[in-house]
This record gives C-alpha cells, structure tokens and sequence, in this order.
C-alpha cells in the first residue's frame, strides 16, 4: 500500500474532523466547558469546604485532575462515536472502506480526530480549573502521555460503538450504562484508600482508574496505584481495542449488513 496515499487520506479525516468540531463548537466544547464548572462549584467549592484535605492536597485540587480526564474521556468518545455512525448513517462510509487508503488509516484518523476533540475540551476545562484552584504540574510526560493514551483508548471503544450501532440510540448504550459508571467510580472524587478493602480490590477492575491516578500524578505527584502498572494496563486497552477494530473492519461488520 502506498504510504502516500495513506498520509493524504489520514490527514484529509483528521482535517474533516477537526473542522467539524470548530464548526460546531457550541456543540462540542461549550456544553463541556459548563458542566465541568458545575462540577468545580457544586462538587469542589461547596462539598469541598466540609471534606477538607485529600490525601494531603485541597479537595478542590485533589478532584481537578480527574475532572480534566473526564471531559477527555467522555469527548475523545463521543467524537468517534458520533463521527463514524454520522458517515454509515450518510452513506459515504463505503466511499472510505474502497478508497486506496488502509482500514487501519480510517481508524488512525478517526481516532486523531477523537484524541484532539478531547485535548481541546481538556485544556479548556484546565483554565476553567485555574481559576478555581492551584496546579502546578510535578511530571509534565507523564501528564501529557497518559492523558493522549486514555483519549485513544476511548476514542477506540467510541468507533467500536460506531460499528455495531444500528441507529442514533445505539450510540448512548455504552455512554449511559458502562462509561459514566466507571467515570464516577473511577477515582475522579475521591482516593480508593477510603473504600473498604474488598471494594479496593473490586475498583482495581476499573481501567479509568488507572488513568485517572496516573494523570493525577503527573500534576499533583499522588496516586493510589503503580504508575508503571497503568501504563501497562493503557497501552494494553489500547492495541487490543484498535485490533478489534481492524478486525471489525476487515470483516466489513456493521458496514455491510
């Protein structure tokens, strides 16, 4: 396959994407940038006056991270999720799938697309977090590379959707019944040395709990889990995710039923 074409068909869906998230961007970054401030004086400034220090650090501060990493999440899926179904639900998803350009390509970019969504509404509710609370970032690569890799894992499980969706509700099935639950149990409010030790256990089950105490570390330099183990963990979500997808692809499922 032409490494050529496949660049001009990565850059030219990543190009699409992004594009249509600034076109829209009352859509896609707005309605994020709200809730997390919501968040912030609901959860940090008046539920945080009364829980007082988090392991050590201010409520408020201690929950920013894993609020960041949620909005990243939940955006860096729905951006795929929406993107791909919007292409098998126009039609023009079979013009992809015949093109010269690698099935692997489509996801790559479908994904590029995903991840930037993501660090778009990430950075937004960072400055939306500045201004609230203080953060000062311990380890930078270890801030930037775990928030890009749970953006991919994400945007990965959001084009597994995409490809079994049958119709516009099919896309809110794994949002609703299985994302928001492990967000919320994931760390973000509050640190797993609080639940009984069962639960402990249970909630190392939880993959977004790995990404969120890993993020946290970069900035805040606390976590409850191996930053080693989570990096580990990741990176396996991430190539077994994208080789399903391939596989999903390849067999041409949910493409031409």
């Amino acid at each position: 396959m032409n490494l050529r074409t496949n660049w001009v068909g990565f850059k030219t869906i990543v190009r699409k994407e992004v594009i249509r998230v600034v076109r829209i961007w009352v859509q896609t970054i707005v309605p994020p940038a709200i809730t997390m401030t919501l968040y912030f004086i609901i959860f940090g400034n008046l539920i945080g006056r009364r829980i007082g220090l988090m392991d050590g650090f201010q409520y408020m501060q201690y929950i920013a991270p894993g609020l960041i990493m949620m909005s990243v999440i939940t955006n860096s899926y729905g951006n795929v999720v929406s993107s791909f179904f919007g292409a098998k639900f126009g039609k023009h998803v079979e013009e992809m799938v015949i093109s010269p350009m690698s099935n692997a390509t489509i996801i790559m970019g479908h994904v590029a697309g995903g991840v930037i969504r993501g660090l778009m509404v990430g950075s937004v509710v960072t400055v939306i977090a500045l201004t609230f609370t203080d953060l000062s970032v311990h380890h930078p690569l270890i801030t930037f590379s775990m928030v890009v890799l749970a953006s991919m894992v994400f945007a990965l499980l959001g084009f597994v959707n995409a490809v079994f969706a049958k119709k516009f509700d099919d896309i809110s099935i794994i949002p609703t019944f299985i994302l928001t639950p492990l967000t919320y149990l994931g760390g973000v409010f509050y640190s797993i040395s609080l639940l009984p030790e069962f639960w402990q256990k249970v909630s190392l089950g939880n993959p977004i709990l790995y990404m969120v105490n890993a993020f946290r570390y970069g900035i805040l330099g606390t976590s409850d889990i191996s930053i080693g183990y989570a990096y580990l963990i990741v990176g396996f979500f991430v190539a077994g995710l994208f080789t399903l997808n391939l596989v999903l692809l390849n067999r041409g499922i949910g493409i031409r039923e």
